[in-house]
């Protein structure tokens, strides 16, 4: 028998579904992600979704708040902590009183000398980051995230998963788009400096570089003029 959904986390599904098929860039998504967590799952004060980089460091890529950012930079410094762990080992981690006893006694001493966090959550989400990406929920209260919190917060986790990819995947296709269009504006205006010039598409791109730097105007911007200029004069 599958677990209910809450009527917070059902409300949550739809308002960010409503903004992943609304066209939302990616980081308005992540922005979302992480307010509507903090909303709905119970004893979280702070959120944040944050990528893993070379060498073990986080980089924080949407946080509610400073403490949240702040616990990304004592995760990597620490070197160990839930969203770490939650990417290498691909699983939840759940810790609701790091002042009691802990997996992770660097991090647990960083955060109590620096934070007012208490209880922690850590989540792999599986998308254009290839899993190397972790929802992170944070207390300031000490076992507040109870096993409720942490079974919304997989649900959410999930759910995150399949937006954020869906957002990246058209990101990517638009920004595909995108770099068609300036290579065919570029390619033409190629074209036409080889006629106009009597060069080859060699000699025809560095002059449209070399103008592209002189005038600080960029390439497919410069591409875009010429071949507009070739039109109106047609």
């Amino acid at each position: 028998m599958h677990p209910s959904v809450p009527p917070d986390v059902a409300r949550v599904f739809t308002e960010l579904a409503d903004i992943v098929y609304s066209g939302a860039l990616p980081q308005e998504a992540l922005d979302a992600v992480v307010r509507v967590t903090a909303e709905v799952i119970p004893g979280a004060d702070h959120v944040s979704i944050s990528t893993l980089e070379s060498g073990a460091q986080l980089r924080t890529q949407a946080a509610t708040d400073d403490i949240a950012r702040m616990m990304d930079r004592l995760e990597s410094e620490a070197q160990q902590g839930p969203c770490l762990d939650s990417i290498i080992k691909e699983s939840v981690q759940r810790d609701d009183d790091i002042a009691v006893t802990t997996a992770w006694p660097v991090l647990a001493k960083l955060t109590l000398e620096r934070t007012p966090v208490r209880g922690m959550l850590g989540y792999q989400l599986f998308n254009g980051a290839d899993g190397r990406a972790a929802l992170n929920v944070f207390s300031d209260t000490p076992r507040a995230l109870t096993r409720e919190s942490a079974d919304i917060g997989a649900m959410l986790a999930a759910f995150t998963s399949v937006a954020l990819t869906a957002v990246e995947a058209r990101a990517s296709a638009e920004s595909l788009r995108h770099g068609l269009e300036s290579n065919r504006e570029i390619g033409k205006a190629i074209g036409l400096l080889m006629a106009a010039h009597d060069v080859d598409d060699a000699e025809a791109f560095e002059i449209l570089r070399a103008t592209s730097n002189s005038t600080n105007v960029r390439l497919a911007e410069l591409a875009a003029r010429i071949t507009a200029s070739r039109r109106h004069r047609d």
